[in-house]
């Protein structure tokens, strides 16, 4: 997972109060981090603009937005423990991992049972290592990992260390498997369900996946982007978020 900040002129004669801290908004599928970034500085005319965590388009749920000042404390956010409800398909693996890639492979999912699964999603528990996918924002040699990937490259990638807290099947019925996870930041939920699928020799890739809690954060903090359609800035002033326990940067 990845931060991001943008920022971009504005004439601020009409808007003098400068309005800083922290909104939650709830991501809506097929919108980018970037599309609802830009949407809150272009829709309310703030200057800075910034996510601490990615969610990738197919991903919803919670996405903490940091306004002004705030976006310089975006490496305290970001480095938060995040929660997901998701869903793994069995039987398919994707050249990105999740639903939004090409197929790369079928294979039989009939022999794989609940209890399988289960004893796998075991053995991911504690201290593990992952390799990052190859559809990600990580940079290898200066160029990011998924422009590579677009022009059919794979470069080698470095084990980053991730801690799972918890991680249930909360639900089968297959091919899909429906789960709840509790990680530390870095960790790639659709690599793990590759993984997953990999290790039962059946292919596997991430369904659909909403992050429900990042940090203190969580969806009932959030607003949506139709919510937010309807709002003018006065009203989204009031659910702005300040926390006294950080000293805000000059």
């Amino acid at each position: 997972m990845g931060i991001g900040i943008w920022s971009l002129g504005f004439n601020h004669r009409n808007y003098n109060k400068i309005m800083e801290g922290v909104l939650i908004i709830d991501k809506p599928a097929e919108w980018t981090s970037y599309d609802v970034v830009n949407f809150i500085r272009r829709r309310f005319k703030i200057k800075k603009v910034g996510h601490a965590g990615t969610l990738d388009p197919l991903a919803t749920g919670v996405l903490v937005i940091l306004l002004e000042r705030y976006t310089k404390l975006f490496k305290k956010f970001s480095s938060e423990d995040k929660e997901y409800e998701g869903t793994l398909r069995l039987g398919i693996s994707t050249d990105s991992q999740d639903a939004d890639g090409k197929v790369i492979s079928q294979r039989e999912i009939s022999s794989v049972s609940r209890d399988d699964l289960e004893k796998v999603f075991a053995k991911l528990k504690g201290k593990i290592e992952q390799i990052p996918p190859m559809v990600s924002a990580l940079r290898y040699k200066g160029k990011r990992l998924y422009k590579l990937a677009r022009q059919g490259k794979e470069v080698p990638r470095k084990p980053r260390k991730i801690f799972i807290y918890k991680f249930q099947l909360t639900d089968f019925n297959p091919p899909d498997v429906d789960f709840f996870l509790s990680c530390s930041k870095g960790t790639y939920v659709r690599t793990l369900c590759h993984d997953i699928g990999e290790e039962l020799n059946c292919s596997g890739h991430l369904l659909k996946l909403r992050r429900i809690k990042s940090g203190d954060f969580n969806l009932d903090n959030s607003i949506t982007i139709e919510e937010l359609k309807k709002m003018e800035r006065e009203e989204l002033e009031k659910r702005v978020i300040k926390l006294e326990r950080f000293s805000l940067p000059k």
